[in-house]
């Protein structure tokens, strides 16, 4: 569901990017405020594990298409809202900088899409409800859906708005359609984490062997991820007619130039690039998880 910057002008791109820029400025405000030092090690081991997750595309039958975990939901239920925001957040950062995997001028909408609509509406109105009366796998399996019928309708408003599509209708049945069949594979993969996380209430043992799970999935079995084009791909692919690719003016040819130069690791082979991408979302998270557990700037408020 990663937007790439042809498919948004800037018109779209921009205040959406503002306005992502001021939900993670709110979230993390709000994470601080209950973070502590033992989150730290899960915080950053499921950053880590979905980022490798994403990798691993899997084939949808009949369709010629392929999907992955997008992991939003499942961030939001182990880490909280606001903490699994920022996650989502750094994730798509470092796909888009260092692998242009979403563009530059479309992160804002690919944060809106896979992060804020997952953490602060298919979480709190779905999932949580859900998990609170004892039922959190049917919780995750709706939440999951939701969350990418949400993200995949949004795709096609952002797309409708830029111009890049005139057949709203058409684009709207292949993007819910497709991210249906994929919801219930992420929703039922999600249930699964949650429940092997609620029963070793997210130890140090679980954190760890997530960690080593994703850099087998980064190392080893993301070599073997499906090749068909994923649920967008194949969605334009189906409309190619109707699709006009936004590739004009100065914001468009800045976005291509700044990714040209930040995206080192699309520039080399796969499984180093995955790992050394791996890492990189790690520090990036641990950073984010250090300044959280800083309450100095509260204490000098107070």
């Amino acid at each position: 569901m990663h937007l790439g910057n042809s498919i948004i002008c800037p018109v779209t791109g921009i205040p959406m990017l503002v306005a992502a820029g001021a939900m993670a400025v709110w979230a993390f405000k709000k994470a601080k405020k209950d973070f502590t030092k033992d989150s730290i090690l899960p915080a950053v081991a499921l950053t880590s594990f979905v980022f490798a997750l994403q990798m691993i595309n899997f084939s949808i039958p009949t369709t010629g298409s392929s999907g992955h975990i997008v992991g939003a939901v499942l961030l939001a239920a182990l880490l909280g809202p606001y903490t699994g925001f920022l996650a989502i957040c750094g994730i798509l950062l470092v796909q888009a900088l260092f692998f242009a995997d979403g563009g530059l001028m479309a992160l804002g909408c690919n944060i809106f899409n896979m992060g804020i609509l997952a953490c602060f509406a298919a979480y709190p109105l779905i999932y949580k409800p859900l998990a609170d009366r004892k039922r959190p796998v049917t919780g995750a399996i709706l939440a999951s859906i939701a969350a990418l019928q949400l993200g995949s309708i949004a795709v096609v408003i952002e797309s409708f708005i830029s111009g890049s599509t005139s057949n709203f209708a058409m684009f709207a049945s292949l993007m819910q359609s497709i991210h249906f069949a994929i919801g219930i594979i992420e929703g039922i993969f999600t249930a699964a984490v949650i429940v092997i996380a609620n029963k070793t209430a997210i130890s140090k043992k679980f954190s760890y062997s997530i960690s080593g799970l994703a850099l087998i999935l980064a190392g080893f079995i993301s070599q073997y991820a499906s090749t068909k084009p994923d649920g967008l791909e194949w969605s334009l692919l189906n409309m190619s007619e109707s699709f006009v690719e936004q590739t004009q003016g100065y914001f468009y040819n800045l976005s291509e130039i700044i990714q040209a130069k930040t995206a080192i690791l699309s520039q080399i082979p796969a499984i180093p690039a995955n790992i050394l991408g791996l890492l990189a979302v790690a520090a990036v998270m641990y950073a984010a998880c250090i300044i959280l557990t800083n309450k100095k700037s509260e204490a000098y408020e107070k």
